[in-house]
């Protein structure tokens, strides 16, 4: 070999080296890593992020605190919780639109105010819009505001939400649902014919595909309880049929990446709690800490929640989802309950858990996952690190909503901030903030508004949110007197009047669709 053509060769060995050595970069973008590697990369791409990153929803509860995670991570709101003393949550002016019914249509409304697409043009770069809810509507407007999607497709979304179609995935992964089948139910008679095949007796639970916080799960011991609910058991082609467990309710949250899947804690569920929601069978909040569930029963859950993870990429689904247990009281059997593909209201739990601090919130894996960045990191060490107890700390939040059968408005509502129970169990405001961190004690507690002044008020209408240090449930499961204070305390400081005949055919119908 000449000597010029080594000298070439030594040269190219030196850019190699150099090309290697310069991983980070200027783009358009601002700073840019070619590949992540451990949580310390992820922080910092986070970190110096340039790219303009929206949550667009009802509010900011969801996501609460990922803005101070991500630089240029934005809330984009319909409700004014903090009353504009939020700096990264923009709510633009109501103008009239058609009645809301579900999420996806207050997320497109935002999509398509003046005031709304000023903001997002104004800040520049390109867009990207995350969401608790959105539909092919929403995908098709994003499209026309050249704003980018950060989730799995609303079809595929769509297809995995379906209950039937979460038991099938679960079957594929070796993930078990409560005994069932899946079948139509359209008389009573061929709902007990069903349930005789497949073993599961006549005392049972029976979903349609889609529906949240109880609303779309009915119980059903006799031909009058199915009587009750044959409207809508009788509409679908399939419902899910399952023998009915005496069970304890619990979340855990994870994101399918590349990597594969990673796992957050085991959360407690708050369910059907008559102070809390007048659904029975309905979410109305969680808890996390270090004893509430037993060793074998944290691995059993996290090894369902990873191989289901796993087999919803093989589905084409990939980045942030949430399973529901179910845990019989009799034997500890865990069992696959439902499956969120998106975040939900357990997310502003996980995200703010002890494992998130020491290393990064779940949420921010699902960005990597989708912000295009070649990344490869250690699966199996991250889910075993954040397994063990000192990784858990110990939070709950609880859902308030409206129990009373009436409808009225709201004249007074408790503004967002941190509050004080006194040793007689009265409630009061102490201060304004929107950090939940900022609790210093179980005599203090965090309260996101949501139904505000001018509001309706109605039955399943969402007051807000509670978020405190501490359990609120004893070791028997139900709300122990702490949380009654508390509840009842921030109930007392809503007041509100009858409604004028006019007012009263733009009311709202009790269980109206929920926001969280």
């Amino acid at each position: 070999m000449s000597k010029k053509k080594k000298e070439r060769k030594k040269d190219k060995k030196k850019e190699k080296k150099r090309d290697k050595r310069q991983k980070h970069s200027k783009s358009s973008e601002g700073y840019i890593m070619e590949t992540i590697r451990n949580v310390a990369d992820l922080r910092v791409v986070m970190h110096r992020n340039e790219r303009p990153i929206y949550f667009i929803s009802a509010t900011n509860f969801n996501l609460i605190g990922i803005d101070e995670w991500v630089r240029n991570f934005k809330f984009v709101s319909y409700i004014d919780c903090f009353d504009g003393r939020h700096p990264n949550v923009f709510v633009p002016s109501e103008i009239p639109h058609a009645e809301f019914e579900s999420i996806e249509d207050i997320n497109n409304y935002l999509l398509q105010h003046k005031e709304v697409i000023d903001y997002i043009t104004k800040r520049g770069g390109r867009a990207v819009a995350t969401f608790l809810m959105f539909d092919e509507s929403t995908e098709e407007i994003c499209k026309e505001l050249g704003i980018e999607v950060w989730f799995p497709k609303a079809k595929l979304r769509q297809r995995c939400d379906n209950k039937m179609e979460t038991v099938r995935i679960g079957n594929k992964a070796g993930v078990p649902s409560v005994p069932n089948t899946l079948a139509p139910a359209r008389t009573y008679e061929e709902l007990l014919s069903s349930a005789k095949k497949a073993g599961i007796g006549n005392d049972l639970v029976v979903q349609t595909a889609f529906g949240d916080s109880g609303h779309t799960t009915f119980f059903i011991a006799s031909e009058e309880d199915y009587n009750r609910h044959a409207a809508e058991i009788s509409a679908e082609d399939e419902v899910k049929i399952m023998k009915r467990i005496k069970c304890r309710g619990a979340t855990m949250e994870a994101c399918t990446t590349g990597s594969g899947t990673l796992v957050g804690p085991l959360l407690t569920e708050v369910v059907g709690q008559p102070a809390l929601t007048p659904y029975k069978g309905g979410w109305c909040g969680n808890e996390i800490f270090p004893g509430a569930f037993s060793e074998k029963i944290r691995a059993k859950a996290r090894d369902m929640a990873y191989r289901f993870g796993n087999q919803l990429r093989e589905e084409g689904y990939r980045g942030y989802f949430d399973l529901d247990f179910l845990i019989d009281v009799e034997d500890n059997e865990v069992y696959l309950g439902e499956l969120n593909p998106r975040i939900c209201g357990a997310s502003s739990m996980t995200n703010h858990a002890a494992f998130a601090y020491a290393d990064a919130p779940l949420f921010l894996f699902h960005l990597m996952e989708f912000s295009g960045i070649d990344y490869k990191i250690d699966v199996e060490e991250l889910n075993n690190r954040w397994a063990r107890k000192e990784f858990i700390d110990s939070w709950s939040q609880v859902v308030i909503k409206s129990t009373e059968d009436l409808v009225d408005i709201v004249t007074h509502a408790p503004s967002s901030g941190i509050y004080r129970m006194a040793s007689d169990g009265s409630v009061s405001y102490d201060r304004f903030d929107y950090h939940r961190q900022a609790i210093e004690s179980e005599q203090e507690a965090f309260f996101l508004r949501i139904t505000g002044p001018g509001d309706y008020r109605y039955e399943g209408a969402d007051l807000g949110i509670l978020i405190t240090r501490g359990r609120v449930m004893d070791d028997e499961f139900e709300l122990n007197e702490r949380a009654s204070n508390w509840i009842k305390g921030i109930k007392r400081l809503y007041a509100s009047k009858p409604l004028t005949e006019i007012q009263r055919e733009d009311a709202p119908e009790a269980g109206s669709f929920k926001i969280l």
